[in-house]
């Protein structure tokens, strides 16, 4: 059973995040696809090490963050400016 409160509230913030994720003029900073790369091993390697929360049984991963993952890149490709 896939526990649906942590995969929306993950999913809710990271759109938010994402969207606010834009180029600035005078900053230098860059967000290519390496960077995007990079981001999902590293919250992979974190959702395995958190695990879920200690009475959900759905997966060995923690369902929020790898959520929080895809809303980052969604709100970052519909909103993202960039």
């Amino acid at each position: 059973m896939v526990y649906s409160g942590p995969l929306i509230l993950g999913f809710i913030i990271g759109f938010i995040i994402g969207t606010r994720i834009k180029p600035s003029i005078g900053s230098n900073l860059k967000f290519p696809a390496s960077v995007f790369v990079v981001l999902a091993i590293v919250v992979l390697l974190m959702a395995y090490q958190l695990g879920p929360f200690p009475w959900y049984t759905d997966s060995i991963l923690a369902n929020g963050l790898i959520a929080a993952l895809a809303g980052i890149i969604i709100g970052k490709i519909t909103f993202g400016r960039g």
